[in-house]
Order: structure tokens, then C-alpha cells, then sequence
């Protein structure tokens, strides 16, 4: 498992504090693993979801840091989103 996972998972957890989605959107980061949110929790899963969110490391780690607008990633081709885009709207408001 790795450390980037693990750390991102942690810190998506204290970020939603309390908060849920409907649904479930993965991450799936290039060369390092995924994580899935689900309603209220996040987990180091590789399972289906509504929506999956694909991008490098450098660019999961500035989404999850909030130095990086998950609106300009996606415009710049550095975020692919695949499946439901409202659910990835919904994640990225309450991770604002």
C-alpha cells in the first residue's frame, strides 16, 4: 500500500468531517493505487464507483492539499473524469 495512499486517505477523511455524498467516487492515481469515497467514508479500494477520477501523483496530492482547483485540473487535461460527473461536483464542494 502505498504511503501517498494512505496519507490521502486520511486527510479526505478529516476533510469531509461529518459530511457525505450520494454515491461513491474513486481515485484512481496513476502508478501509486486508489481510493474510493463513499457517502462518508473513505477507503483504500479499487472497487466500481459511480465515478472514477483519474490523474498523476503530483495532481492527486495538489486536489488533496486544496493548492490545486479541481475545476482547473480538469480544464487542463491534468483530470479525467469517468462515469457520473455530479458525483465528482458534489466531492469537489464539500472537500472546498
Amino acid at each position: 500500500m502505498s504511503e501517498t495512499i494512505a496519507a490521502a486517505a486520511e486527510e479526505l477523511q478529516s476533510r469531509l468531517k461529518g459530511q457525505s455524498i450520494d454515491g461513491s467516487v474513486k481515485f484512481d492515481i496513476e502508478g501509486v493505487g486508489a481510493l474510493r469515497v463513499e457517502g462518508d467514508q473513505v477507503t483504500q479500494d479499487d472497487s466500481e464507483a459511480d465515478c472514477t477520477i483519474s490523474a498523476d501523483e503530483d495532481t492527486f496530492r495538489g486536489l488533496v492539499s486544496g493548492d490545486l482547483s479541481p475545476t482547473s485540473a480538469f480544464m487542463s487535461g491534468r483530470l479525467k473524469v469517468d462515469g457520473d460527473m455530479s458525483k465528482a461536483m458534489a466531492l469537489s464542494s464539500l472537500l472546498a
